[in-house]
């Protein structure tokens, strides 16, 4: 009796291999241990948190620092409220926007110039961003164009070399050619 129960504690646990078990520590070797993974999960959402966390909490002490964070702020919503102000102002009294309106022909070009460079300077820099990003997309697929051609190509000569030896089906062979 003494023989079998040192045996099945040596592979179950227990008895004089003092407590280890055999199966489980085996099974560990190729299984994740979920627990330890999912402590593994929570540690990295946490130091991502805290990163974010000291990343946005920069000292913004001074009054001045808070009032030009809010002044970056102001352009595109006031840009497009006042837009859709226009519609407003238009339906609800013609006249006083035509005059508006006309008051705006008076502007002269180079102003209109001026004006234009600012906001597409405000507003360009994203715009530019992102297409440079697409253009660079573009530019990596293209480059992986000749490596997809000579995948094709591979591929195809494999194809072709089966046919050549013979793998047809030859009921399927008879059939197309009635």
């Amino acid at each position: 009796m003494g023989l079998i129960t040192d045996v099945l504690g040596g592979v179950f646990g227990g008895g004089a291999t003092g407590g280890r078990n055999v199966i489980a520590e085996t099974a560990g070797v190729f299984i994740e241990n979920a627990e330890a993974q999912a402590q593994r999960d929570a540690m990295l959402r946490t130091s991502s948190l805290d990163q974010f966390g000291k990343e946005f909490a920069l000292a913004r002490n001074g009054w001045w620092d808070r009032f030009i964070d809010g002044l970056n702020r102001l352009p595109r919503p006031m840009l497009a409220l006042g837009t859709i102000g226009m519609f407003v102002c238009a339906m609800v009294n013609p006249v006083w926007f035509a005059a508006r309106m006309n008051g705006l022909a008076l502007v002269p070009e180079p102003l209109w110039w001026l004006m234009g460079a600012i906001v597409s300077f405000y507003f360009g820099a994203r715009h530019q961003v992102k297409t440079q990003e697409f253009q660079r997309s573009i530019a990596t697929t293209m480059a992986s164009t000749s490596n997809v051609a000579h995948n094709l190509e591979v591929l195809n000569g494999i194809e072709a070399g089966s046919r050549a030896q013979g793998d047809e089906n030859p009921a399927l062979a008879d059939w197309s050619r009635k």
